[in-house]
């Protein structure tokens, strides 16, 4: 059934699931601290605050306001905007200041994307870390979040396994933020078969959502032996947890994040974007949502996000 989704509604979607993207990033960036351990989250000790968030959240910045200035992307814009805002203390990876600072100093951003890797492009997991509120922002066309997130993975990301992990997080968020607007929580099962639909079949990314399918209610440690936990930084081994997590956590902000933790490997990026994911569907401060206090001890965002 169609409907009509106006801008201050896409925009209040886009900002629940930023929230739970930053709260996801910067609580899951506690745990490279020395002496942090998951064993006291999982027993319910929160990190001292403030949570500092890091690279996944300053470029998701970049998306939501770019989305909210003109209401979808323009590559040149968003290339533009990633390169100017890089903080590169705040995590980015050698290949990826690389790539931003090409960009920044006049290289077309197709040609510093496709230079990576030896001119096989990346496939890390930094183009699906950002992109959850798009897939919110764009809740009444699961086709136009993975349009979309296709362009805002190619600035960064010319790989095809880089830009499918976009498509996927892109496409749950959509359809996460959809079934909150229908009053429904999707079949676990049947959003991870959503999600495959949406993308090549050829691409590992695609294999491993199918897969993901066919482990969900299994333990945790069993979706990491077969999904991964973004230790090797890639989106094949990072989106398909993490859409496990969402899928299985829907409606509980705290036990995806709590699982994201407890998995270990890329910890601020799993829970980042399933954060992104979850928050699309429970939003912020309601039961099973963003809870205020995690909000509240996570950084502020930057100023020039409004």
């Amino acid at each position: 059934m169609s409907f009509t989704l106006f801008s201050d509604s896409r925009a209040a979607l886009a900002r629940d699931s930023l929230a739970g993207l930053s709260v996801g990033d910067a609580l899951g960036s506690q745990f490279f601290v020395p002496g942090r351990r998951p064993e006291d989250f999982a027993a319910g000790r929160l990190p001292p605050p403030p949570w500092q968030w890091t690279d996944d959240t300053e470029m998701a910045c970049s998306v939501v306001a770019e989305l909210a200035e003109h209401g979808q992307l323009d590559r040149d814009r968003l290339a533009l905007a990633f390169a100017e805002r890089c903080e590169p203390y705040r995590g980015y990876g050698p290949g990826a200041v690389t790539i931003l600072r090409l960009i920044r100093t006049g290289t077309p951003w197709p040609v510093a994307a496709a230079s990576a890797f030896d001119g096989q492009g990346s496939c890390g997991n930094g183009a699906a870390m950002r992109v959850g509120p798009l897939g919110a922002w764009f809740a009444d066309s699961a086709t136009r979040a993975a349009a979309q997130a296709r362009a805002s993975a190619e600035v960064t990301h010319a790989h095809p396994e880089g830009i499918a992990g976009a498509v996927a997080v892109a496409v749950a968020a959509s359809l996460a933020a959809r079934a909150r607007l229908d009053g429904v929580r999707p079949e676990p099962a049947r959003l991870l078969a959503a999600v495959a639909t949406a993308l090549d079949p050829a691409a590992e990314v695609h294999r491993r959502v199918r897969r993901a399918a066919g482990v969900l209610g299994r333990p945790l440690a069993e979706a990491v032996e077969a999904l991964g936990n973004g230790s090797r930084v890639t989106a094949q081994d990072t989106v398909a947890f993490t859409l496990w997590v969402a899928a299985s956590h829907l409606e509980d902000y705290p036990a995806a994040i709590r699982a994201c933790v407890e998995a270990g490997g890329d910890v601020d990026t799993t829970a980042a974007i399933a954060g992104a994911v979850v928050a699309a569907h429970t939003g912020v401060g309601t039961p099973g949502g963003v809870p205020d206090g995690w909000l509240s001890a996570r950084e502020p965002l930057p100023d020039w996000l409004g």
